[in-house]
This record gives C-alpha cells, structure tokens and sequence, in this order.
C-alpha cells in the first residue's frame, strides 16, 4: 500500500483554482496538504483551456514543486483535478509522472454529444489507483461509459456517481468519496 502525503488539485478548462469543489476538498481533507494550482494560462488572465502539451508539463512540475516542498518523494503525492485538469492529470501520469494515486472529478470521456470523440488513449498508461466521482447525468461521459472506458486503466479503479450534471452541486459528497478513497492509499508520511 501507497502512503499519501498531498493531493495537487487543479481546475477545469474556463475555472481557476478556487472553484468550489476543490476549495471544499482542501477544507475537507485537512489537515492532508491539499495544493490548488491555476494552469499557466489561467494565472495569465487568460480564458479556455490550456494546449495539453502545455499543461501537462505544468502539473509535472507543480507535483514536483509541492513533493520537494513537502520533502516527500513525488511518488507520495496524488493527483488530480476536475474535468480538463483531472484528464491533464492523467495524461502526465500515464507518461511516467510518479503518484500514489489520481483523483479524476467529472472526466471529461468525450465533448458532451459526441461520444465517437474519446479522450482515452493514455488510460491504459495508468497504473495507479485511480477515484473517478462523476455526475449521474454528466453530458461528457455516462455511467456506462465510464464503466466501459476506465476498465482499461492499469490500475485499481474505484467510481462513485454522485447526483448532478457535469459540476455536481454535491461537494460535500464528491469530499466525502474523496476522503474515504484516500483513506485506503495509506497515511501520510514524512522523508527523512
């Protein structure tokens, strides 16, 4: 079993840092250091998603940053965010990013209404254990098709429906999931 010492969070194409749900999440997690980071983009001024070459080097980078801030090893910190920064997250781990686990909040499977659009040729890459909370009627990827898409990740996935669309209103139960999930990845620790 992994030991977790962080969770890096970072937000949706067209959010910042501070939206709800991952405000909650920190709050909720504590004392878990919880970082909340913008895109570069975002932290620009700029509106609209990241390019993906762009933001995934962005969250290497900030996984490393609060690893060595933390003096952990990058391996101890979970990644993760909601949407397009869940989905950037992945990607940066199916590419070698080390991580005790990834937290993917309403992954964006495919643009809502066009499921021939998928957005998963990394998962198979993942072999981390992987939480995906999701919306019961999210427009970017149903139930069934989260069900069918996320088996082909590498490693242990755990799902959990939560009433709502694409940004449950529910975060108490999005932290809740969160905060159970955590709990079997292991506590934190510290490096010498």
């Amino acid at each position: 079993m992994s030991t977790v010492a962080g969770l890096l969070l970072t937000p949706g194409a067209g959010a910042d840092r501070d939206h709800r749900t991952l405000v909650v999440l920190e709050e909720a997690l504590a004392p878990l250091p919880v970082r909340r980071v913008d895109f570069p983009g975002r932290a620009a001024g700029r509106r609209g998603p990241e390019r993906p070459d762009v933001a995934v080097a962005h969250v290497r980078a900030e996984a490393d940053r609060f690893a060595d801030d933390l003096g952990v090893d990058p391996a101890l910190i979970v990644l993760g965010g909601r949407s397009f920064g869940g989905r950037m997250s992945s990607i940066a781990v199916a590419q070698g990013q080390p991580a005790a686990g990834l937290l993917l909040l309403s992954y964006p499977l495919h643009p809502p209404g066009r499921p021939d659009r998928l957005r998963i040729e990394h998962l198979p890459d993942v072999h981390v254990p992987v939480l995906a909370v999701s919306g019961e009627r999210d427009p970017f990827g149903t139930p069934d098709e989260l069900a069918t898409h996320l088996a082909s990740i590498g490693g242990p996935v755990t799902t959990v429906l939560v009433p709502g669309g694409h940004a449950p209103r529910d975060d108490d139960a999005v932290a809740a999931a969160v905060a159970q999930w955590l709990t079997t990845l292991g506590t934190p620790a510290r490096r010498p």
